[in-house]
């Protein structure tokens, strides 16, 4: 019933137990949202933040090492939303990703792919427009004859 997220954090009984009393916090609230929150910070943030803290802070911004717990929140809150049966992702799943962003890649560089230089781009366009007619030439010529074996 619990995923493998959750498995180290707590052990299966207190999960349930965990559950069970938000699924009744759940019910009294009118959308479960807050609930929502307060269970992916119980499990997927605290997970998340835990391997985050045991990296430097240089490292945070190297996607090859943080990728696979990016990965497992991401897994944690659609679990999450599988148990109460919550469209994944929504405006909570959102907002603690938001969240994540603005403790942890907040000063990650954000270089964009930007234009070759135009003469890198004048070639890779002019190329083919010039090979073009060489190919219909060839092909005109090897099959004037009519012949197709010349």
């Amino acid at each position: 019933m619990y995923n493998s997220f959750l498995k180290p954090l707590f052990p299966p009984s207190l999960l349930l137990l965990i559950l069970l009393f938000c699924s009744a916090v759940c019910e009294v609230e009118s959308d479960g949202m807050g609930c929502l929150s307060d269970m992916f910070a119980a499990y997927c943030v605290q997970s998340f933040k835990l391997a985050m803290e045991s990296l430097n802070k240089t490292d945070w911004c190297v996607w090859s090492k943080v990728n696979s717990w990016y990965s497992n929140l991401s897994m944690c809150t659609e679990e999450i939303c599988d148990l109460y049966f919550i469209p994944w992702p929504n405006r909570v799943v959102e907002q603690t990703f938001l969240d994540i962003h603005s403790i942890f890649f907040k000063d990650c560089p954000t270089d964009e792919l930007s234009d070759p230089p135009p003469a890198i781009m004048f070639a890779l366009v002019i190329t083919p427009i010039c090979l073009i007619p060489v190919m219909v030439s060839l092909v005109v010529l090897k099959t004037k004859n009519g012949d197709g074996n010349s």
